[in-house]
């Protein structure tokens, strides 16, 4: 089975899901800032693609700009995780609750397949990573719930920002088997059709998940 995954157009489309990935995943730490000249050197591009790839970020909320400072990536803090997981608490929870009304029967055998495949990566080494788009199991029940302006919202809004979190602080550890057991009560429901169910459930996930990195968070400083 094959799944979709984000594919550069152009070279500017390149560097941007280069630079994207490197910040999500943490190469480029959360605070740094982002040297216009540097980046252009280290992609072999001109300065105006690496502007451009910055702006695209600023507008994914993983990249701020602050008076005489210039470019940064945002910082992790307690306080932006909570503001990020209420709205995504609400909003991915009314997600499900649409998937489980909307999402058709070849996605839902979709979505089980990828958490099948998913399996032995959690039970073995305890690390969970998704990559983004199709690929994700969030992304995947967003898109289910058929409502554009709710994928519009999530996709464009904040889902990078909210894989930042999950990335760096919350796909390893002992979470991560019960996260993944999570994930797949939520599909059990939605392939049942409870979308009351889904949403509880999905909102429960997402409460458990920002305690998780609300600890590792602490530990940090």
């Amino acid at each position: 089975m094959v799944f979709f995954k984000e594919q550069a157009v152009t070279s500017s489309d390149k560097t941007y899901f280069q630079l994207r990935e490197e910040i999500v995943e943490g190469a480029i730490p959360a605070g740094a800032k982002l040297s216009e000249v540097e980046l252009s050197t280290k992609y072999e591009v001109s300065r105006a693609v690496i502007r451009e790839a910055i702006n695209r970020l600023e507008a994914c909320n993983i990249v701020e700009r602050k008076a005489n400072v210039g470019a940064r990536v945002v910082t992790l803090t307690k306080d932006g995780l909570l503001e990020l997981y209420q709205i995504r608490e609400a909003l991915e929870g009314m997600a499900a609750r649409l998937a489980a009304q909307n999402m058709p029967e070849a996605e839902i055998y979709e979505l089980s397949s990828l958490l099948e495949g998913q399996q032995d990566e959690v039970r073995q080494s305890h690390t969970y990573y998704q990559e983004a788009g199709d690929l994700d199991f969030h992304y995947r029940i967003i898109v289910g719930s058929k409502n554009q302006q709710l994928i519009t919202m999530l996709s464009n809004g904040i889902y990078h920002l909210a894989r930042m979190y999950r990335v760096q602080l919350g796909m390893t550890g002992p979470r991560v088997t019960t996260a993944y057991d999570e994930h797949k009560h939520i599909v059990r429901a939605i392939s049942n059709r409870d979308g009351e169910l889904a949403e509880i459930l999905m909102r429960r996930h997402i409460q458990y998940s920002k305690n998780n990195i609300a600890v590792k968070l602490t530990k940090m400083k």
